[in-house]
């Protein structure tokens, strides 16, 4: 098994706090972490070390009864860093959002299709209806499949609850169930004294790429690259990366995306004590003039509202070269890492 960035901060906790829990998404390498990290576990300050596939800070009992004795730490799928440690690592970009990154797949040499149906299938048939009651399987399947279609997108609640057949309400819920389980997470919405119009509404994003290909039935890289929705998926793969180089070194993410109803997107906002870092993301291989045009725009946004953020401004494209232009740092996919070293 690879070694994992938060095992650093799970030792570090587990000196101040009677318990640790290490939550995430079922599969993640929870388990394997505890037992790497503890091999000979003793009864002293850290004497528990809890694993568990729910969402901890969404648990009433849970924060009612370790209330101020207990650290929480949240282990995701391996970052792209951490991925590379497996000698069968994927090294093209598609493989790489194909495949999805839960480590299993690497670990056994399971085939990532056979995996993710299997995976998938438990999940619907044995976690959900542990979080919630659900009398049609097939229905909140369907709404699974809808949920990956609009990664990357803006939540819009009655319409996934017109095209499942449910209400706005029971697409509340489950949404919560998806967030829960470490499926989703949702995007919140940037705004400041801006004298513009700002849309509010959160984005949706996958945590693994790789299930979201499972869910839209794409089988094989190749068929990725031609899709549609090619560059959603990357787009939730990078805010994936950053996410996970924060909760993995123990921090709070504080990432947002903008939009304005007429005017600037902005697809990543990382907010850091000096400054913000503005990130456009394109799946494209080849660097175009047009990446970089609502990050000057936002950037003169923000000096004409006269607010005190100072922008980095960065593009996270699917080409191999990292270069520095006048415009903007530009990132190749496989160097993601460097601008998660900001977060």
């Amino acid at each position: 098994m690879i070694s994992r960035t938060l095992e650093k901060k799970l030792l570090e906790l587990s000196d101040y706090y009677p318990v640790v829990v290490v939550t995430g998404p079922r599969q993640s390498g929870k388990t394997t972490l505890c037992r790497m990290a503890f091999p000979e576990k003793p009864p002293e300050p850290g004497r528990f070390i809890l694993t568990g596939s729910q969402h901890f800070g969404l648990s009433q009992a849970i924060s009612q009864s370790l209330a101020g004795r207990c650290g929480i730490l949240v282990l995701l799928p391996p970052s792209l860093e951490e991925l590379r440690d497996f000698p069968n690592s994927p090294e093209d970009l598609f493989s790489v959002l194909w495949q999805g990154a839960y480590p299993r797949i690497y670990d056994q040499n399971i085939p990532a299709h056979q995996w993710l149906a299997d995976y998938t299938a438990t999940y619907v048939q044995r976690d959900v209806r542990q979080v919630i009651n659900i009398g049609d399987l097939q229905v909140f399947s369907g709404f699974l499949k809808l949920c990956a279609g609009r990664t990357a997108q803006e939540i819009n609640l009655s319409a996934v609850g017109s095209d499942a057949g449910v209400s706005h309400n029971t697409i509340r819920s489950w949404l919560s169930v998806l967030e829960t389980s470490y499926i989703i997470h949702r995007l919140p919405p940037w705004h400041t004294n801006i004298r513009k119009q700002v849309v509010k509404a959160p984005k949706l994003h996958f945590f693994d790429s790789g299930l979201a290909c499972y869910l839209l039935g794409i089988r094989e890289p190749d068929q990725l690259y031609h899709h549609p929705l090619r560059g959603a998926i990357f787009e939730s793969w990078v805010i994936s990366e950053i996410f996970k180089a924060n909760v993995h070194g123990g921090v709070q993410p504080r990432i947002f995306h903008y939009r304005e109803t007429r005017g600037i997107e902005i697809d990543l906002l990382i907010e850091q004590f000096e400054g913000m870092d503005a990130v456009e993301i394109k799946s494209g291989a080849t660097v175009s003039g047009d990446f970089f045009k609502n990050l000057e725009r936002f950037s003169d946004r923000l000096k004409s509202a006269a607010t005190k953020h100072s922008i980095r401004k960065h593009v996270v494209y699917g080409g191999d070269n990292t270069q520095q232009r006048s415009k903007a740092q530009v990132l190749s996919w496989r160097d993601v890492h460097l601008l998660t070293s900001h977060a």
